[in-house]
């Protein structure tokens, strides 16, 4: 999937597995909820990424920054569901070169776009409740809080309590529109910075709203 400031790539372990290493290896705390990692070395993430790659869910993709053409995170396709429409994006790795960037966004719109392009009538988000950042990052990009699943699963030793995310299909014309609007480059100035923002933009599009984040 090509877009004006990223691109993704179906990861490919040879061809991405180093240069995420490097990118990923500026922070550990990206790591924070994810079921593996941080991996100490190359290797390890190479062999990480090669059972990922090996699946056809979930499926991966790396996102490549056109500007730079460097690497710098990864997010995937999983339980993948045609026969009952429902997609969900997870996974989502950015190393702090990739994150709060356009290309991070135009990412995640360009997965957005495909699931509901191909046909997917719910595309979902799920995540820990203790992970904020991701819970402002859905509702950023227009998917409406669910609820919570309590003892969902455990991750590292730690209980997870799971917030759920969605968009559906009736929903994609307007938050196309909102992305197509931020992402312009006439919204940006001439020092990289919005000149309106995405939640601006999405806000008014969702059903419901994290209540965690509204208080």
């Amino acid at each position: 999937m090509q877009g004006r400031r990223v691109r993704l790539e179906r990861l490919d372990p040879m061809a991405h597995a180093a240069d995420l290493h490097r990118a990923n290896a500026a922070s550990d705390e990206i790591w924070d909820y994810l079921p593996y990692g941080p991996f100490d070395d190359v290797e390890g993430y190479t062999d990480w990424a090669s059972d990922m790659a090996s699946r056809d869910d979930p499926f991966f993709y790396v996102m490549r920054d056109v500007k730079t053409g460097l690497c710098g995170g990864v997010a995937s396709y999983l339980r993948i569901t045609p026969q009952a429409g429902t997609i969900e994006v997870g996974h989502i790795n950015l190393a702090p070169e990739m994150q709060r960037t356009p290309a991070a966004t135009e990412a995640m719109a360009l997965m957005m776009g495909w699931a509901f392009d191909a046909g997917y009538r719910r595309y979902e988000w799920k995540c820990n409740t203790l992970n904020l950042p991701s819970r402002r990052a859905a509702e950023r990009l227009g998917l409406s809080y669910e609820g919570v699943f309590r003892q969902a699963g455990v991750v590292k030793g730690r209980n997870r309590d799971t917030a759920w995310f969605a968009a559906i299909d009736g929903e994609w014309r307007a938050l196309k529109a909102a992305f197509d609007r931020w992402l312009d480059p006439a919204n940006f100035d001439a020092g990289g910075r919005q000149k309106v923002s995405l939640s601006s933009l999405t806000a008014p599009l969702l059903v419901t709203r994290d209540p965690v984040l509204v208080g």
